[in-house]
């Protein structure tokens, strides 16, 4: 069973998120606060946080920056702000989803089950290869490797944190090397729905990906970007 922290100053909204996530089988540790959010994150098992940005003590924002640090389980950010900025500011401290009040319980459910389904894909060894068949798990180009058995990113031997979405970004273009994506593709094939707009979302994504992978991001060897068209893995010998 799932382990789910669900973070509002408002109990009336934590109380109904509780009854559909608990219909849908899942546990839910309840927290009023983001400081209350951190401690238990750092303290206990749990498989994914749900967090309102304005609150007091600690906000979502500076929660999600804390949690950062210490794991990698998806964020999704609650707000009643709906400006992209906003948005992408959620995303630039490490959350992998956004959700704007007012929202459907139901679509929120279903951004749990997604979120939570990625990552486990991401610490799950790929059946195939655990079989003993053939089916490529490690990628590489220059010294950037992608370990998809071990879910493991190395960049010059040195092992690189990643959050779940993050590091589908990267397997999508370590699987495709050398092929361009476009953001509405690379959103669409990693968040599972139609890219409306969502230029921004992945764009942010890359910037980290790049932050984390790149010697400098700003002058990228392995995440290049095809002006007008996309983005792709350089392969590098």
């Amino acid at each position: 069973m799932s382990r789910i922290v669900v973070c509002d100053d408002d109990k009336e909204i934590v109380d109904a998120i509780t009854i559909y996530l608990e219909q849908e089988g899942y546990e839910v540790i309840a927290a009023y606060n983001g400081k209350e959010a951190v401690d238990i994150v750092k303290n206990q098992d749990v498989d994914l946080l749900i967090i309102d940005v304005m609150m007091p003590e600690l906000g979502g924002i500076e929660a999600t920056f804390q949690i950062r640090e210490v794991s990698n389980i998806p964020i999704i950010i609650l707000s009643a702000k709906s400006e992209d900025q906003d948005k992408i500011f959620g995303l630039k401290v490490g959350a992998d989803d956004y959700v704007t009040k007012p929202f459907n319980p139901m679509e929120l459910v279903a951004r749990v089950q997604s979120q939570l389904r990625r990552s486990r894909m991401q610490s799950i060894p790929d059946a195939k290869s655990t079989a003993g068949q053939s089916a490529k798990s490690v990628y590489r180009t220059g010294g950037l490797v992608i370990d998809d058995e071990k879910k493991v990113i190395t960049v010059d031997g040195e092992k690189i944190r990643f959050t779940p979405i993050e590091y589908n970004i990267l397997l999508l273009f370590a699987r495709n090397m050398g092929r361009t994506f476009s953001s509405e593709e690379i959103y669409e094939r990693i968040w599972d729905e139609p890219a409306y707009g969502e230029e921004n979302v992945v764009a942010v994504h890359i910037r980290h990906i790049r932050e984390k992978i790149e010697i400098n991001p700003k002058q990228p060897k392995y995440l290049l970007v095809e002006w007008g068209i996309g983005y792709r893995l350089e392969k590098i010998d």
